[in-house]
């Protein structure tokens, strides 16, 4: 029986989890108040800290680390990756301690993953990068010479998703063709061929959700830059934090958006249908580079509870293949049997070089 403990750094939490092969012991979510998190200037400044907090709640719970088999950490910002296992050594280390690709909360986990194997000898790992950028030559063409698209997306649900619904119709993941919406306070979307991602829409660049706008059009929007004397950090926060949902009904909350649907609300009803409509837009648009030959669209993420927004979803693109609805983050869970399939010899973990 293989012990794993999964590592999983928010910006105000890290939460953790022990799997006794499939079966999961405990996950528990582990607060930062604001007031310590404060002090750090840097997120990488956190490490120790953070750190800390982990080897505390295992020993406050009389969980000896000598017990583990390997520690899985989110994937954090490096440079771009392919998908499924790394071995955590020390060029990564070093790499998310001194030069992220951009400071991210996620970059702790390897390093905590990192410091708590390396006395018992035992394997860190990290799975499913929020890094991992597999898009074909022609998806990477952005229609402006100085930008290149980019892969920066819920990398990690939407494999393990892809992957469980290979599993339940019968076929090896790799020889299966999926579109996969990840539904949660951003949207993102993939396509996966082969094994990979092979082209993506991220949350900037599809479907608009509860806090986020996504694309929205670009001569308008230079327009708003240049207007109203908004600066740069205004504009970020109308993108990432006051867009989407919250910035049309000023919540973020798909429940609260559906009792004012229910009450009567048709302004509410108009938005929600919106977000459905643009999703439902952003997996056939991804459809057709697979030329529409696609095993199952798969709708993932903590808003696919919503029967409501799945159903709206379904009806417009059910043409195109069948819909699976496999609701939830799941992202501890991703992490754990990622580095058990590793473990059992399943899949091989890749070293990390420059």
């Amino acid at each position: 029986m293989y012990k794993i403990l999964s590592i999983n750094p928010g910006s105000t939490s890290t939460k953790i989890a022990l799997y006794e092969d499939e079966k999961e012991v405990f996950v528990q979510t582990l607060r930062h108040p604001e007031e310590e998190l404060s002090k750090f200037e840097r997120v990488q400044d956190q490490f120790d800290f953070r750190k800390n907090v982990v080897m505390s709640f295992l020993e406050k719970n009389n969980f000896n680390v000598n017990n583990l088999s390997a520690v899985v950490g989110r994937g954090g910002l490096l440079p771009p990756v392919k998908s499924g296992a790394y071995r955590v050594n020390d060029v990564m280390v070093d790499v998310l301690t001194n030069r992220p690709r951009l400071e991210h909360a996620s970059n702790l986990a390897a390093l905590i993953a990192y410091e708590i194997t390396k006395p018992l000898g035992i394997p860190a790992f990290i799975y499913d990068s929020i890094a991992v950028d597999e898009l074909q030559p022609v998806a990477k063409i952005s229609g402006m010479p100085e930008i290149v698209r980019e892969s920066l997306i819920h990398t990690l649900n939407m494999r393990a998703s892809a992957i469980a619904t290979a599993k339940k119709i019968g076929k090896e993941y790799e020889d299966c063709k999926f579109v996969v919406a990840h539904l949660g306070g951003g949207v993102s979307l993939s396509v996966q061929k082969g094994g990979k991602m092979i082209d993506v829409l991220s949350d900037d660049e599809g479907p608009f959700s509860p806090e986020r706008s996504g694309r929205v059009p670009c001569r308008l929007l230079m327009n708003l830059c240049y207007s109203n004397n908004n600066n740069k950090k205004t504009m970020i926060k109308k993108l990432r934090g006051n867009g989407g949902l919250k910035g049309y009904l000023g919540t973020v909350s798909a429940i609260e958006v559906e009792k004012m649907i229910k009450d009567g609300d048709e302004k509410a009803k108009l938005v929600y249908e919106a977000m459905a409509y643009q999703v439902a837009k952003g997996i056939g648009e991804l459809a057709t580079v697979v030329k529409g030959d696609v095993d199952a669209i798969i709708l993932t993420g903590g808003i696919a509870y919503s029967k409501l927004l799945t159903g709206w979803i379904k009806e417009r693109v059910e043409f195109i293949a069948p819909v699976e609805i496999i609701p939830g983050e799941n992202e501890m869970e991703s992490l754990t049997l990622g580095a058990l399939r590793v473990l059992r010899g399943e899949e091989k973990a890749r070293e990390y070089t420059e």
